[in-house]
């Protein structure tokens, strides 16, 4: 499975910044040892179905500590029997790309 999530604080530092508790949702993700990525607007974490899900309850447990509230937005690719497909799914785009 390839997961893609976003999470957004409700509430931020004094300034209205969120970077803290986003930083500290990623540092789950990262030293969970599955297969990620963060770019500007999701995190991309791949593994079994109840590994990703518990990495990303983890992460919204970190946020929730310090928001009272979290939005969550997930989208996934279920496909059983493949995995590696973080870079993969990429490196298929690149060579049609490389063919044009």
């Amino acid at each position: 499975m390839l997961l893609a999530f976003s999470l957004s604080p409700s509430a931020g530092d004094d300034a209205g910044g969120v970077s803290e508790a986003v930083a500290a949702a990623i540092r789950v993700v990262r030293e969970s040892g599955l297969p990620c990525e963060t770019n500007a607007m999701f995190t991309n974490v791949e593994g079994e179905w109840d590994e990703v899900m518990a990495v990303v309850k983890q992460a919204v447990d970190v946020v929730a500590a310090s928001s009272p509230r979290v939005g969550l937005v997930i989208k996934a690719d279920i496909r059983p029997g493949r995995s590696g497909q973080l870079t993969a799914k990429v490196d298929r785009i690149e060579e049609r790309l490389a063919e044009l």
